[in-house]
C-alpha cells in the first residue's frame, strides 16, 4: 500500500514488509530514484495512503496480481529490446543480492536481506558454487 512506501509528503528510506510464503519480515531500501518515481506515480494517480500502489483494473479496492505484473515486466523487457526468456521478476529479485554477495563474499548479509532463515536456502538462492566457495577459502589466510 501507499502507507507502505510513503510518509506524508515524502518517500521512505527504507521499509518492510511480511513474506507471504515464510512469514518473515524483510527490510528493504528505496532508493533515492525510486522514491522519486513513487511519489511522482503516488500523485499522478491520485492515491491516498490507504490504497494499493499499483491497483487491479478488474478490481478496484484490490492490488494487481502477480500475472498482471509479470505481464507489465516482461512488456518492459520488449521495449529495452531484450530477449523475455532470459529475464523474469524472480531473476531481477536475486540481481542486488547477487551483485552483494559478489562485491561482500558475505553471506549473512545476503541472508538478512532476503529474510532466509538458513544460510543454505541463501547459498541456493545465489546459486553459489564450488569455484566460489574456493576462492573465497584461498583468499583468506590462516
Amino acid at each position: 500500500k501507499v502507507s507502505d512506501v510513503v510518509c506524508g509528503r515524502s518517500a521512505l528510506r527504507r521499509t518492510h514488509l511480511v513474506q507471504q510464503k515464510t512469514g518473515s519480515p524483510v527490510q528493504f531500501e528505496i532508493t533515492p530514484n525510486t522514491g522519486e518515481s513513487i511519489l511522482a506515480w503516488v500523485k499522478k494517480a491520485g492515491l491516498k495512503p490507504s490504497d494499493y500502489l499499483f491497483k487491479s483494473r478488474i478490481h478496484s479496492a484490490e492490488h494487481i496480481s502477480t500475472r498482471q505484473y509479470n505481464r507489465i515486466f516482461h512488456g518492459w523487457i520488449e521495449k529495452l529490446g531484450l530477449d523475455t526468456s532470459l529475464y523474469s521478476t524472480h531473476s531481477m529479485r536475486r540481481t542486488k543480492p547477487y551483485l552483494i554477495y559478489k562485491k561482500t563474499k558475505n553471506l549473512r548479509v545476503v541472508q538478512l536481506l532476503l529474510g532466509h532463515k538458513k544460510l543454505e536456502s541463501t547459498v541456493r538462492y545465489l546459486g553459489i558454487e564450488v569455484d566460489d566457495a574456493l576462492e573465497i577459502s584461498e583468499s583468506i589466510e590462516v
